[in-house]
């Protein structure tokens, strides 16, 4: 039942605006405590990388909102956590990861259906859809969980690079699955471990051998207990349990009516989990084979072929989204309030984009699309709608309400980050 409230005072007597549902248990899958514990160590443990370097944690810190803090991210070659990662000037990566990291909260929603910016895997009636065909989904009990085996394949994310590591040379040559695929090259370092042993024989009762689809799928139950996120202010707001300040008020009745941003934005956890092009500009290496680099990225395009979903982007969850900075599918956007109103006049915002992105030092050829007078205008071209520019009032309203959206409890993480592992490796604490 959606609740209506008549927005007598924002606007006129006869006005009024439908919002969604209050999220309630039944939003979410359940999970196990002892397959989250032991994913919650798996998560921030380096053991899962080629060079026992990087973990999940390092570009989805909740210090960041889930996500890395930078534009384009720094995995294997990176050093440092947050908008201070950089090059490693001894270990350098081939490249920076083409997209921005996406945030997490929530993704144990049933409603979460497709993931990643361009939704190269979903869910669907027939099974679970990867590009790396239907032989690879198998044994992984949710779409979260088979999500994992993406970054600890990556040369740039996670797995490094074909000369430094035997999970980057099994990649290489092709070996993913099977008794000398990186899966099994990376249980077996988890199997060496008594205390994962152990834990693992809590969560798995009954299962014979500590596999990856076992590591990818406590990861996943981690993540869904830990950043679901359904005590913001506007929580408690569509609960009746409390009231919003005038301003974000304003900007709610903005987001809900004169804006229609919740035409995307829609739902309980504001997104309609589509495909939208809305003229990001695009910089970095772009999204294309392992053979072409500083190219485009054509976002859906590249999964469904069709002419339609060239630029298109999926629509993210605005929940905690003033934490969740860069913005744009390339973190385009190293300020809010900028994004704002670049997302409501997006051809203005592509001609004039000041390249104000959260990493000064990219490199020359990071612009190859930007400085392309053509490949700009293909952009603008496909976006939909007129542009609309957008008061300082407006924003600082719409500011003010997805102000609303930030949930302090959830931020905090509802286990938190372990002081250590039982690897012994570092953790990124700080």
């Amino acid at each position: 039942m959606m609740r209506v409230l008549a927005l007598c005072v924002l606007v006129s007597p006869a006005a009024a605006m439908e919002f969604p549902a209050p999220v309630t248990d039944g939003d979410y899958r359940v999970t196990d405590p002892a397959k989250v514990a032991l994913g919650r160590l798996l998560f921030w443990d380096p053991i899962l990388s080629g060079n026992r370097n990087i973990s999940c944690g390092t570009c989805h810190h909740p210090r960041f909102g889930t996500g890395d803090g930078l534009s384009l991210g720094l995995g294997e070659g990176g050093a440092g956590l947050g908008p201070e990662r950089a090059v490693d000037p001894e270990n350098p990566p081939e490249d920076r990861i083409p997209r921005n990291a996406p945030a997490l909260w929530n993704l144990g929603a049933h409603e979460f259906t497709v993931m990643f910016h361009d939704g190269r895997i979903e869910e669907t009636e027939a099974g679970l859809r990867t590009p790396m065909g239907p032989e690879m989904v198998e044994g992984f009990d949710t779409l979260l969980s088979a999500q994992t085996m993406f970054p600890v394949l990556s040369a740039d994310e996670m797995a490094g690079h074909y000369s430094e590591n035997e999970i980057a040379q099994a990649v290489r040559q092709g070996f993913i699955t099977g008794p000398d695929g990186a899966w099994e090259k990376l249980s077996a370092r988890v199997r060496a471990i008594p205390e994962y042993v152990e834990m693992w024989e809590a969560a798995f009762p009954g299962d014979d051998t500590l596999d990856f689809t076992d590591i990818s799928d406590a990861i996943a139950q981690f993540v869904e207990h830990e950043w679901r996120s359904d005590t913001s202010p506007f929580d408690a707001w569509l609960r009746g349990e409390g009231e919003l300040p005038p301003r974000a008020l304003e900007g709610l009745e903005l987001f809900y009516g004169a804006l229609d941003c919740a035409s995307c934005h829609s739902g309980p956890f504001q997104t309609d989990h589509g495909f939208h092009v809305t003229g990001q500009p695009q910089l970095g290496p772009g999204k294309a084979a392992a053979f072409e680099r500083h190219t485009r990225d054509d976002g859906r395009f590249r999964v469904t072929g069709a002419e339609a979903d060239r630029y298109a982007f999926r629509t993210p969850s605005l929940r905690n989204v003033t934490e969740t900075g860069p913005w744009g599918h390339a973190g385009a956007y190293a300020n809010l309030r900028q994004f704002l109103a670049a997302h409501a006049a997006p051809r203005a915002a592509l001609r004039d984009y000041a390249r104000d992105v959260a990493l000064p030092d990219f490199d020359a050829e990071d612009w190859t699309v930007m400085d392309d007078p053509a490949q700009v205008q293909d952009i603008a071209a496909r976006i939909s709608g007129p542009d609309r520019g957008l008061t300082e009032e407006e924003i600082t309203a719409l500011m003010a309400f997805l102000e609303t959206l930030r949930d302090a409890e959830a931020l905090s993480g509802r286990l938190g980050t372990p002081r250590s592992v039982p690897s012994g490796l570092p953790v990124d604490l700080e």
